[in-house]
């Protein structure tokens, strides 16, 4: 009988380990655009929540004999992420990711890939009176928004080395609404439908955009010019969503990937997940010179999106 071992699904792993490294190498010299102020991350606090998974043949006989000879365990891979951690010399998640991800390679040589996660935490320096002046402080932070950057990379062991299998980095958790400017209309009808058009609507999206570079190395954070920060992502979304009058999400979405595409040509793809999160109306007018509305939270179901964009989408846009 044909062996399955190369083929089945088979790793362990241990997740929320969480990170807290101070005084990383600080992120600087990141490329420049219009739609965001970022210039870089202090990383006196580079936190995160690391999520590593172990493949290998040699872990069948621990599922199917409970042999455990080759077992690392996963309180052991807790230390070592927390470990190497105080080692790292770079400034970004992923370049972390990928580094402690070689190191599990190197020490055990019956790993045969390595699949590690993380989400980031953004810790911003809060602001304090010093002096009579407000002022940032330098080691008082708070942790940030809602939205938390994100990688995963997957390194695979070669005859020659180490090679990344694949690679994404994104930011997640993206809460935004547009309180007038959207609409939706110009769909099916029939006898199910109960939506009726709107040409001015409240949208309030929850979204996820991830993407991957051509190459992987630059995710990395050696060459700052290289880097797609996640702060440069969200900006563009938040401008984009600003800007664009959008006959749907579907449309939304596709415009804020020509514009992340448009300004790094370094990226292979950009994708989404979206979530329509739209309040529903419950005053049309208020007596008032404002205008205003009263809204609530939707009903439990939800509509969403997923979308792949590559550079093909925007040719004679550049």
């Amino acid at each position: 009988m044909e062996s399955k071992t190369t083929t089945r699904m088979m790793y362990y792993g241990k997740g929320d380990v969480f990170v807290y490294r101070t005084y990383a190498k600080p992120l600087t010299d990141v490329t420049k655009i219009p739609e965001s102020s970022f210039s870089g991350r202090s990383n006196i606090i580079l936190g995160m929540d690391v999520q590593v998974a172990l493949k290998g043949d040699a872990f069948l006989t621990s599922f199917t004999e409970g042999d455990n000879s080759f077992v690392v365990a996963t309180d052991s891979m807790k230390n070592f992420i927390l470990h190497y951690a105080g080692e790292y010399q770079g400034n970004t998640m992923e370049g972390f990711l990928t580094f402690v991800g070689r190191k599990f390679l190197d020490t055990y040589p019956h790993i045969s890939a390595v699949d590690i996660k993380g989400k980031q935490f953004p810790f911003t320096e809060a602001t304090v009176l010093v002096n009579g002046e407000m002022t940032a402080s330098e080691i008082v932070f708070r942790e940030g928004t809602l939205e938390k950057p994100l990688a995963s990379i997957e390194i695979e062991r070669k005859e020659k080395g180490y090679g990344v299998k694949d690679h994404q980095s994104g930011v997640f958790g993206l809460h935004l609404i547009k309180v007038k400017g959207s609409s939706f209309a110009g769909y099916i009808k029939d006898e199910f439908t109960t939506l009726p058009e709107t040409y001015d609507r409240p949208l309030f999206i929850y979204l996820n955009i991830y993407w991957r570079y051509k190459n992987s190395v630059d995710g990395e954070g050696e060459d700052p010019q290289n880097y797609v920060a996640a702060e440069h992502v969200k900006h563009i979304a938040q401008t984009v969503f600003h800007s664009v009058d959008s006959p749907s999400i579907q449309k939304l979405i596709f415009d804020i990937g020509k514009r992340i595409l448009q300004r790094f040509p370094q990226l292979a793809e950009v994708s989404f997940e979206s979530n329509n999160r739209t309040w529903e109306t419950v005053r049309e007018e208020i007596p008032s010179p404002t205008n205003g509305k009263v809204f609530t939270d939707p009903r439990p179901p939800y509509g969403f999106q997923g979308f792949t964009m590559y550079h093909e989408d925007i040719v004679g846009e550049e």
